[in-house]
Order: structure tokens, then sequence, then C-alpha cells
């Protein structure tokens, strides 16, 4: 992702709060930059709407919420103000500030990977959202195979991964208790090749 091109000055972050809650599009704050969210595709946003329909009707009636890619999360730790495509949210939301719109304690966070996305999701973005004391699991969902990677909080610095592979899988959320099934989540899909 590049900048957007501004004065050359970084922002601050009470600039980039008001740049963004004026704004018609999504954007990210990292180390004073701005950079303009991606789109998603129609791909994406099917395997988006089989992810929150799994989890919604596993989480209704609990303490837990979800919220899909509208919310934004702040890393208070590193500065990071980003989107994910889901974070779920158990016990009482924290949120910045008395606009409601910016929440501090995920317990899960979920990004659908595509190829703009996929390295800085893996690798920089990962590392920002370890710094979020309540996040305990990580989940990574593949557009191009039946496959979802899930990682989960083993201690301050340890994550252990989890892979499902096939409509036939499925892989647990401990943190929420709950089971993301393949067969829905990518429901709508069509795979080339479904044993892989």
């Amino acid at each position: 992702m590049r900048p957007l091109s501004t004065t050359g000055n970084p922002m601050t972050e009470a600039e980039y709060l008001a740049f963004e809650r004026d704004s018609t599009f999504k954007h990210e704050y990292r180390n004073g930059a701005v950079f303009a969210a991606h789109g998603a595709n129609q791909r994406h946003n099917l395997i988006a709407g089989g992810t929150l329909s799994a989890l919604y009707w596993q989480i209704r009636g609990r303490i837990c919420q979800v919220y899909a890619s509208l919310m934004r999360i702040k890393v208070q730790a590193t500065g990071l103000y980003t989107y994910a495509d889901f974070s779920v949210v158990c016990g009482e939301v924290q949120v910045e500030d008395e606009f409601d719109d910016t929440i501090l304690n995920p317990t899960v966070i979920i990004e659908i990977l595509s190829p703009s996305t996929e390295t800085y999701d893996r690798g920089e973005k990962f590392q920002h959202y370890q710094k979020l004391e309540s996040l305990q699991e990580y989940v990574l969902i593949s557009q191009d195979s039946p496959r979802i990677e899930r990682y989960m909080r083993q201690g301050h610095d340890s994550w252990m991964l989890a892979e499902a592979q096939g409509l036939d899988a499925s892989i647990e959320l401990t943190s929420i208790g709950c089971t993301l099934k393949l067969a829905e989540v990518y429901e709508q899909i069509t795979f080339e090749d479904t044993a892989s």
C-alpha cells in the first residue's frame, strides 16, 4: 500500500480521525501516513457473507458482538488505525472516544486474503495485531482454495497455527466458542478442485 499524497508532513492521530470521519472511503493510519483501503471483489464479498452468517448464528444471544469491516480498530501500542474484515469482541466493548467508531479490544480478528493484501495481512499487520492484549485468535481465510488458518495466542509472544483445508473441514475458534465450517464459509463459491 502506498500512502496518499499529502503535504509531506505526517498527520497526527487527531487529524487522521477528523479526515477519516469526513471521508466516504476507508483509510488506514500508520506512522503518520494515511493509506487508502483496498476494495473487495465479488468472491471476497461472498466469502464475507458466508463467514458472517456462520458466526452470527453461533454468537447470537451471547455477550459477544461481531463487527464487519466498517468498524475501525486501533492498536494502542503502535498507533495503528485499521479495518479488519471482521472483529469479534466478547464482554464489554472498549471504544476510543464518544464517536463510538473505533474499538480497542477485539478478541478475534478475521481477514479474508487477497493478492493485494496477503503479504501485509500475514506480516506487518499481524505484527501490529499481536500488540493487542485482548486478541486471542487471528484468522486468515483464503479466496483461492477452501482453506482457513487460525493463529491462537499461547503466551505474550507465542502463537500456535492450526489449519483447515477442504469443504468437509472445520476449525474451532476456541476463545469465542464457535466453529467455522468451511462448507458454510464458502457456500456460494465454486472451486475448480474442491479436494484441495
